[in-house]
Parts: structure tokens; sequence; C-alpha cells
């Protein structure tokens, strides 16, 4: 199987909600289907990501503050866990604070060899931004 393109589905409590939320880190509304709309996508460059209001998929946000650390719980959100490979991890950082967007795990150089930060969608699904270092 040669797979062409991956879209993931995230399972979101309300859409339009969903989608301003995303617009808040810069991604733009792609399209939506429905009358009311229960069923879109969001795009940023070449990535999409697609949201169903109410279907396709699990959600459900934990009450635990950090998704890793001493005091985190990376079991805890019951949404999806998706990376995303930026150019610039502290200049996210600072656009989610400014933006007001939940982050779960600040800017931080893992063993791995990322420097990575997570943010929390309202819905549970957590987003892994990371950049190389080099």
């Amino acid at each position: 199987m040669l797979a062409h393109r991956l879209v993931p589905i995230l399972n979101v409590s309300n859409i339009r909600e969903s989608f301003a939320w995303f617009e808040k880190l810069g991604w733009k509304k792609g399209w939506d289907w429905g009358d009311p709309p229960c069923f879109g996508g969001v795009c940023s460059g070449a990535c999409e990501i697609f949201l169903c209001e109410n279907a396709q998929g699990g959600r459900g946000k934990s009450d635990v503050k950090m998704t890793f650390g001493p005091e985190g719980d990376e079991t805890g959100d019951k949404g999806v866990w998706m990376s995303i490979w930026i150019e610039n991890v502290d200049a996210a950082y600072q656009h989610c604070l400014a933006q007001e967007v939940e982050v779960a795990w600040p800017p931080t150089n893992m063993p791995w060899g990322v420097r990575e930060m997570h943010v929390r969608h309202p819905d549970g699904h957590v987003f892994r931004l990371s950049q190389a270092i080099e």
C-alpha cells in the first residue's frame, strides 16, 4: 500500500469553536459541510486536519495541567495526540501565550533531539509542536 495523503479526523464538541481555536494557532478554515456545519477542515500550508462534531473518534480533556514532567500525565487526555513539526517552537510559544491557547508543556529540549512544546485543544486533543535541535 502506498499512501498519498494522511488527514487525521478529530472528534470535537463544537466545530465553530474549534475553527476559532485553530485560527488562534494560525491555521485557516479550509471548508465545512452541513447546515449547520458538522464536518470540516482546517489547513496550514500543505497540512490539513478534519474536524467532526460529536463523532468519529474520542475526545476528553483531563484536569491535569501538564502532559509531561513530575506533575504531568500523558495518559490523562482522551483525545488524539499529534506531532506537528514547525520552524520555531519558541516563537510559537509566545504566539500561543498571546492568543491564550492552553500550553500543556513549555518549550523544552528533549533527550530525543527535538525542542518541543504541547498545546491542548479544549476537547483534549494534544499537539506536540516540535523542531529539530541542531
